[in-house]
């Protein structure tokens, strides 16, 4: 690897930039695209921003109640689909009986999908009787710009109305 010029070499993440500058910091995500969107208006080169998430937290929506019914009835319905699946992959390779192996293999995995699921349910031991949806948002966005045009975009960003290009917020 030759650095003939003496300074590192680019990065070749896309997800990178190589000294990038905080531009300003918002609260959601809108807002930070609205700023880049903005930027981007203006014929900035917006190949040169990110938008990062930060401060991260886990949110989880809790979507009802676990029964040991509603845990049969999830188990049996994945059951089906592993059992299809799997039927229909053997129907690929046998000449006669497909509909009977199909059959056979979506019964099996019904039934192995109830047991297995009624299995975990109990292994829990009422520990966690709901059932839920979780992700990780942010709740900072910061756009980050790359050092030899930090200026330029300070300055278009201080004509968008509302904008607080304010990185120490």
């Amino acid at each position: 690897m030759s650095m003939s010029s003496g300074l590192p070499r680019a990065s070749a993440s896309p997800l990178k930039l190589q000294f990038p500058q905080s531009l300003a910091v918002y609260d959601d995500y809108a807002a930070a695209q609205k700023a880049v969107d903005f930027l981007s208006d203006k014929e900035f080169p917006v190949e040169n921003c990110m938008i990062v998430g930060t401060d991260l937290k886990r949110v989880e929506r809790i979507t009802g109640r676990l029964t040991t019914g509603r845990v049969a009835v999830g188990g049996l319905v994945s059951g089906i689909w592993l059992g299809l699946f799997i039927g229909l992959i053997f129907a690929l390779f046998t000449d006669e009986g497909a509909l009977g192996v199909i059959i056979s293999t979506v019964l099996i995995g019904a039934l192995f999908g109830v047991i297995w699921a009624l299995v975990g349910y109990a292994a829990t031991r009422g520990q966690r009787d709901f059932s839920s949806i979780a992700t990780v948002v942010a709740t900072k966005y910061e756009v980050l710009v790359e050092h030899k045009v930090a200026a330029q975009a300070r300055e278009l960003l201080a004509q968008l109305p509302g904008a607080t290009p304010n990185p120490f917020e």
